[in-house]
């Protein structure tokens, strides 16, 4: 509530005032006719500049809602009654008033959102009617944004597939931190989870990179506080881990430095340090873990009995911290470690115990927002929501946890670094690139499926007969002319053009063609390697000599002239977890 607010409203509890709708099955956040209402505004009618915001309820205008019949409730459908909300001092009922002459139509699902992960894996759950809208803008008040310019998405897409990069930091924040991290640390990239999740929402993968892995950082453009930009040059050879907060890095870097690693682009980052573990997991009332044996680490003061236990707080820390009480000691096995805690975590933020309390969720949004740093594509509380509502799509059985694939630093005696396998982990990548599942999945889209693998088969024309313009779409610069260089002088099609730079940029290549060309687009897509995805039944345009031709953009994807661009359909087989088992920390 604003300083405005006064009176009886000062006793009552936020979570006192989220009422379970039984029409709906919801919790909302609502304000009874004699509660003060508070001063800030809803969102204005004719404001529709930002995509991400909420939808909106429709709200009384002040002075009118205090004035209506007792018991009458905006946002009521006759003949529906909705409990009233709890108060910390009993007060009698209002006697009943006339029902609304009008219906109020059920709004839409977006009434509510889950806020589940780990770390940073924790959004918010909360109603979005316009008396919770106030506490929205409280809620936003609370997050850290930090602007990675180019390295991110500046909006969120509800229809696309997403990947965002979980940090956790070791930066010492909070009271009793001290025994964690290193000593006056600017907050490097300790922690590290490429999530990944599918178009479909039927999956997601997250991918755990090493902090000690061996990487090429590349140059980054920072934003300082005055305005200005600064590029802190790259360093090759070096660990992932000073990819955030060396020489001034932001989590921008560490987001370009993913992308160079793997060829998966970023869309957005979300970052926490040690309190965010403390915070959060004590919100929802403790995360169960399980251990094979007994451990009793001095090193970071976890304590706990063989089989399962609930942790939260300073335990739940010390739980995905430790890692002298797993496996050889080393990076690697504490980071399975944290796949199971998160895994967990999520588990636990899904369950009804959490959904079904408003004192939690409150609980839950408060830690969460004041635990996150996030870029600016998605700073908005709204946005967050949507954001959570895509991930509460995915069944938890159809997550995956995983580790880059790595190899000992042959550079080193003493083996303190790791570098990536590159006999196995470039078909991770690919797969995740690719947007292919590592579990079995009930594809939704089988129709769909079949009828772009359909567009490759029939007749082909001859090489010499296939005419097309190349555009250059988001590809490495020059890879237009390097394109028709190579079709022209090794396949043979001379009938090709290089057309310059596509007016937007796309993430895969794509080939646009008129029904009558469909040979020659089922011929140039045998000679580059396209899948049937890539085919785009459409139209026709005009070459620089007026004739009807087909148009090649070469997308991010484009490897170069003469390399397959064929997507994987199957993931390759790999060490995972998923975050609907069970698994004991040993």
């Amino acid at each position: 509530m604003d300083a405005q607010g006064r009176g009886r409203a000062d006793n009552i509890d936020p979570a006192d005032q989220w009422v379970l709708n039984p029409n709906t099955g919801e919790y909302e956040l609502r304000l009874t006719p004699s509660a003060p209402q508070s001063s800030v505004p809803g969102p204005r009618r004719s404001d529709s500049r930002e995509s991400d915001r909420a939808p909106r309820e429709r709200t009384a205008t002040p002075g009118r809602q205090q004035s209506r019949a007792p018991g009458r409730e905006t946002g009521r459908a006759p003949g529906r009654e909705v409990p009233p909300q709890r108060r910390r001092r009993a007060e009698p009922e209002p006697p009943a008033g006339r029902r609304g002459r009008r219906p109020v139509k059920k709004k839409s699902k977006a009434k509510k959102a889950v806020m589940w992960t780990g770390g940073t894996m924790a959004f918010v759950l909360i109603a979005t009617g316009a008396a919770a809208y106030a506490y929205l803008k409280h809620l936003e008040g609370n997050v850290t944004t930090t602007d990675v310019g180019s390295a991110g998405k500046q909006g969120f897409s509800k229809n696309e597939a997403f990947n965002i990069l979980i940090i956790g930091t070791d930066k010492r924040t909070g009271k009793g931190n001290e025994g964690y991290g290193d000593n006056g640390s600017v907050g490097h990239a300790d922690t590290n989870v490429l999530l990944h999740v599918s178009k479909d929402r039927t999956n997601a993968t997250a991918l755990s990179i090493p902090r000690d892995l061996i990487v090429d950082i590349p140059d980054c453009p920072t934003k300082q506080e005055d305005g200005s930009e600064k590029v802190v040059p790259g360093t090759d050879g070096v660990r992932f881990n000073t990819s955030l907060g060396q020489d001034g890095r932001d989590p921008g870097c560490t987001m370009r430095t993913v992308e160079t690693l793997t060829g998966v682009p970023v869309d957005h980052f979300m970052m926490a340090d040690f309190n965010a573990v403390k915070t959060l997991t004590s919100a929802v009332g403790g995360v169960d873990v399980c251990l094979d044996h007994a451990v009793n680490d001095s090193k970071s003061h976890l304590n706990l009995p063989a089989g399962e236990s609930k942790i939260e707080g300073e335990q739940a820390l010390a739980f995905v911290r430790t890692r002298h009480a797993w496996g050889n000691q080393g990076d690697l096995d504490r980071i399975k470690v944290q796949q199971q805690f998160l895994a967990s975590l999520m588990r636990k933020m899904a369950s009804s115990d959490t959904l079904t309390s408003p004192t939690k969720l409150v609980s839950l949004a408060e830690a969460a927002t004041k635990a996150l740093t996030v870029d600016t594509g998605i700073g908005k509380v709204s946005t967050l929501k949507d954001v959570a509502l895509e991930l509460k799509k995915v069944p938890t059985k159809n997550i995956s946890f995983m580790t880059v694939p790595v190899l000992d630093n042959p550079a080193e005696t003493v083996k303190a670094t790791v570098v990536v396998n590159k006999s196995t982990a470039p078909a991770i990548f690919d797969a995740i690139k690719n947007d292919v599942s590592f579990t079995e999945v009930k594809k939704k889209q089988k129709a769909q499926k079949d009828a772009q693998a359909a567009r490759l088969k029939g007749t082909k024309s001859d090489a010499s007969e296939v005419r097309v313009r190349i555009l250059n779409g988001g590809a490495v610069s020059g890879s237009a002319q390097e394109t028709l260089q190579w079709l022209q002088t090794d396949e043979g099609v001379l009938k090709s053009e290089n057309a310059g730079n596509a007016p937007a940029e796309l993430a895969k290549t794509t080939l646009e063609y008129a029904p009558d060309q469909a040979p020659q687009a089922r011929r140039l897509a045998a000679i580059m390697g396209l899948s049937g995805s890539a085919m785009k039944p459409g139209e026709s345009v005009t070459n620089s000599q007026g004739l009807p031709t087909m148009t090649l953009t070469l997308g991010k994807d484009f490897k170069g002239a003469g390399v397959s661009l064929t997507a994987p359909t199957k993931a390759p087989e790999v060490d995972k977890s998923t975050a609907d088992k069970v698994k004991c920390a040993s």
